[in-house]
């Protein structure tokens, strides 16, 4: 299991808080990939708060990623950094950054290539 799901290991599939499974406790002791030491959700949350910047902005990348139904270009990044910086006069609200990502140029004039152009005529036409 990768470290942050071994860190919230104490959660059950419901969310419930849990100390042992099988009669066996649980044992939430991992390290993140730098290294970092942590055992359960409050040392995530610790671990993941002192990467601020890092964090945000990884996680504009998916949301842009998800948004774009692409991945993230180095072309993208200016956009990714603007949402992200626009988003820190808001204390990083998860709005701020959906409204950042759709006022973004990447979204605003997101194209598939002729590929997907390609793909989408065919199933249009109903060609298998």
């Amino acid at each position: 299991m990768d470290p942050i799901g071994l860190a919230l290991e104490n959660f059950d599939l419901v969310g419930r808080w849990r100390e042992a499974e099988n009669g066996y406790p649980l044992d939430t002791h991992t390290s993140l990939v730098d290294g970092t030491a942590i055992s359960g959700p409050a040392a995530l949350r610790q671990a993941l708060l002192a990467r601020g910047d890092t964090l945000v902005t990884t996680m504009t990348e998916k949301l842009l990623t998800y948004a774009l139904g692409r991945g993230i270009e180095s072309y993208d990044m200016p956009a990714v950094r603007r949402v992200v910086r626009d988003a820190a006069a808001s204390d990083y609200k998860f709005s701020a950054l959906i409204l950042g990502i759709v006022k973004s140029a990447p979204f605003r004039m997101n194209a598939t290539d002729g590929a997907d152009n390609q793909v989408a005529r065919l199933a249009s036409e109903g060609t298998p």
